[in-house]
C-alpha cells in the first residue's frame, strides 16, 4: 500500500466498497454526532467523508491539519447520502490516522468563504484562498484551457518557440519594466511588453508558423480585465499570410476552445467583421458587446433642418430602446442621472405611445412630417423610446456607447447565455496627438498600411487605414493583431510620417530594420489574451480570480512582499544609487 494514499479524495465510489484504502488531505470540517465523529477530508480532487467512533484517533486534530488515514470503505445509509459531492454515497471507517502537518487554530478566514473576504487578506494568505474549491477550480480550468490551446495550435501546424524575457527597451505604447545590468555599467534590459519583434524576426528566419503561451510585461494600471505587471497571451504568427488567413486560425481555435469549456452558445465562424469607423458609429466603442441588441443611429442629417438649438451644428446620435415607453418615471430619472454622471448635459428622449403618438420635450420642435419621417427612418414601434445623445465630434460616440451599455443593463436585454465574437478591422494608421498636435501611430507601428507605399505617398495620413484588427468577445478585447510591415522602404516612410527618421528606426529597432534588408516574407498574426479567455469561460468579474498569484490593484504582491527594498550591496552590484 502507498505510504500516504491509495486513492485521492475524489475517486472512491460504490464499486470500491469493502476495499481497504488510505487517503491523505486537509481536514475540511469535523463533526461530532454523539460519539461518532465525521471528518470531511479534502484534497486537489475532491472531498471524502471519513468516520470513527474512536475519539482517541482524533485527539488534538484541527481544521486544515494535513493527515493520512486508513480504513475500510463502506456504503452510506440511504438517508445519509450527500448528492452534492461525487463521493457522497460512500465513507471510510478509519482505524488509523497519521498527522502529517498541523495548522494554526485561528484561520484568517473560512476556507469556503474566502471569496467574501477583503482582497488584501485573500492575497496575503493566497495559499489558503487557493484551497477554496471554487478558487482552486479556476486555476484547474486555466491549466485545461492552456493545454487545449497548445493542442489546437500544434494540430494546425504551428511550432512552439520561446522568445527572450530579458530584452531591450522599445517604444511599444506602455511603460517598460527595466532590469539593470551588472556586467554593463549604466545599461538596462527590459522585460518584453510582447514578443512582437522576436516573432517577426522568426518569420524572417524561415519559420512558417510560430506560437507560444507568451508572458508579457507592462507597467500599466490595473483594471477588472487587466492585471498589472504581467499577463499571458496565445501569441502566433504566420509567414505568407493575409488577414483572412489569421482570422481563420483564430476562429477555429477560439470557437473550439469556447465550445469545449462552456455550455453557452458561441457565435460560429466566420465571426462578424466590423470596420472600425462603423463600429464606433453603431456601438460607440471598438469593443462592442454584441449580446446587447441596441444599435446607435446617426441622426445628424435628420436634425439639420430642425430648429432645436442644442442639436444645431453638432453630431446627434439616437438609440431606440424597445418596450421602454411604459417604464416608470424613476427609470428615466436614473438614466438621466447616469448621463449627467458621465459628463452629458442631459438625456433627451421621445416615447412612442399607443396609436404611434410621439411624446417628449423634443416632439414640439418636429413638424408632423418630420415626426413621420423619424418613425419611418428608425422603424419605430409602439412602446419604443428613442434616446438622444449630442455632443462634440470627439465625445459623442463614446457617450452614446456608454448610454447603449447602460440601457442594455437596465432593460435586461443582454443575452447572458452566449459568447458573441467579432473582428474589428480597418483601424486608422495615424491620429493626432491631443497634447502636441503631431501625427502619431494609433495602433501597432509595425503594421502594414493598406495601399502600402502608394497610400503613404499620396493619401492624407489621417485617411490611411492599416491592416490592423482586434478580436472582441462580449465587450472584452481578447486580442490585437496585424498584417506586418515587412518592407524596409515602407517601414521608413511610415515612421517618417509619425515624426521618426531612418536613424531613429536604426537605433530603436536595429534587429528588425536589418532583418528586413535580407528578404522577409509577408507575415501576419495576433495574440488572444489567455487570462481574459479564462476569465470569460469561468464567468469571473475580475481577472485576478483566474491568476494563481496575482498582484493587487496597486501592483503589489502581498504574498511575497514585492516590490520591496534590496540591500545596498545589491544596488552597488548593478551600479544603482537611489535618489
Amino acid at each position: 500500500m502507498d505510504r500516504y494514499r491509495t486513492h485521492n479524495c475524489g475517486e472512491l465510489r460504490k464499486s470500491n466498497v469493502d476495499e481497504r484504502v488510505r487517503l491523505a488531505g486537509w481536514v475540511n470540517s469535523i463533526r461530532d454526532h454523539g460519539g461518532v465523529i465525521f471528518i470531511d477530508l479534502r484534497d486537489h480532487y475532491g472531498i471524502t467523508q471519513i468516520v470513527t467512533d474512536d475519539d482517541s484517533l482524533l485527539k488534538g486534530i484541527g481544521r486544515e491539519y494535513v493527515i493520512s488515514v486508513e480504513g475500510v470503505l463502506r456504503q452510506r445509509s440511504e438517508d445519509t447520502v450527500n448528492s452534492k459531492i461525487a463521493t457522497g454515497e460512500v465513507e471510510v471507517l478509519i482505524d488509523s490516522l497519521t498527522v502529517l502537518s498541523t495548522s494554526l487554530s485561528q484561520l484568517p478566514f473560512e476556507i469556503g468563504e474566502s471569496t467574501m473576504t477583503r482582497e488584501d487578506i485573500r492575497l496575503k494568505y493566497r495559499f489558503l484562498d487557493l484551497r477554496n474549491p471554487s478558487v482552486h477550480e479556476n486555476i484547474v480550468m486555466r491549466s485545461r484551457i492552456i493545454s487545449q490551446l497548445r493542442r489546437k495550435m500544434e494540430e494546425l501546424g504551428f511550432m512552439e518557440i520561446q522568445t527572450p524575457i530579458l530584452t531591450s527597451s522599445s517604444p511599444e505604447g506602455a511603460r517598460d519594466y527595466l532590469v539593470p545590468s551588472r556586467k554593463h555599467h549604466g545599461k538596462f534590459y527590459a522585460l518584453p511588453q510582447a514578443p512582437q519583434i522576436f516573432k517577426q524576426i522568426l518569420m524572417a528566419s524561415g519559420f512558417d508558423k510560430y506560437f507560444q503561451i507568451a508572458p508579457c510585461f507592462r507597467d500599466e494600471d490595473s483594471r477588472a480585465d487587466r492585471s498589472p505587471g504581467e499577463f499571458y497571451q496565445l501569441d502566433f504568427e504566420m509567414a505568407f499570410a493575409t488577414q483572412e488567413d489569421v482570422f481563420r486560425v483564430a476562429e477555429e481555435v477560439l470557437y473550439d476552445t469556447f465550445t469545449k469549456f462552456s455550455e453557452k452558445r458561441v457565435s460560429p465562424p466566420p465571426f462578424r467583421r466590423i470596420p472600425y469607423a462603423e463600429c464606433m458609429l453603431n456601438y460607440g466603442t471598438d469593443k462592442p458587446d454584441l449580446r446587447n441588441p441596441l444599435v446607435i443611429r446617426d441622426l445628424t442629417d435628420f436634425f439639420m433642418d430642425v430648429d432645436f438649438a442644442p442639436f444645431k451644428n453638432r453630431p446627434v446620435r439616437g438609440i431606440v430602446a424597445p418596450n421602454c415607453a411604459g417604464m416608470p418615471r424613476s427609470f428615466f430619472e436614473r438614466m438621466l442621472n447616469f448621463a449627467t454622471g458621465i459628463g452629458m448635459k442631459g438625456l433627451g428622449y421621445i416615447s412612442v405611445l399607443t396609436g404611434m403618438e410621439l411624446k417628449g420635450p423634443i416632439v414640439k420642435f418636429l413638424s408632423a412630417e418630420k415626426q413621420q419621417e423619424l418613425i419611418h427612418l428608425l422603424g419605430l414601434k409602439e412602446d419604443d423610446t428613442l434616446f438622444f445623445i449630442c455632443d462634440t465630434p470627439k465625445l459623442v460616440d463614446n457617450l452614446a456607447g456608454q448610454i447603449r451599455k447602460e440601457l442594455g443593463e437596465r432593460l435586461d436585454i443582454i443575452d447572458r447565455d452566449s459568447f458573441e465574437m467579432c473582428f474589428i478591422t480597418d483601424y486608422p494608421m495615424y491620429g493626432i496627438n491631443e497634447d502636441t498636435g503631431a501625427i502619431e501611430f494609433t495602433h501597432n507601428p509595425f503594421s502594414m498600411p493598406q495601399g502600402e507605399m502608394k497610400a503613404l505617398n499620396e493619401m492624407n495620413p489621417l485617411d490611411i487605414k492599416a491592416y490592423q484588427y482586434d478580436i472582441v468577445c462580449n465587450g472584452v478585447e481578447l486580442s490585437s493583431g496585424a498584417v506586418r510591415n515587412h518592407r524596409p522602404d515602407v517601414m521608413v516612410k511610415a515612421f517618417e510620417i509619425a515624426g521618426y527618421t531612418e536613424e531613429d528606426i536604426k537605433s530603436k529597432f536595429p534587429a528588425l530594420y536589418t532583418a528586413f534588408h535580407y528578404g522577409t516574407p509577408p507575415h501576419a498574426g495576433m495574440a488572444p489574451g489567455v487570462d481574459r479567455m479564462v476569465m470569460l469561460l469561468t464567468e469571473q468579474e475580475n481577472i485576478r480570480e483566474v491568476i494563481a498569484f496575482p498582484m493587487n490593484a496597486n501592483a503589489e504582491d502581498l504574498l511575497l512582499g514585492a516590490p520591496g527594498p534590496v540591500s545596498e550591496t545589491q544596488l552597488r552590484e548593478v551600479h544603482i544609487r537611489i535618489r
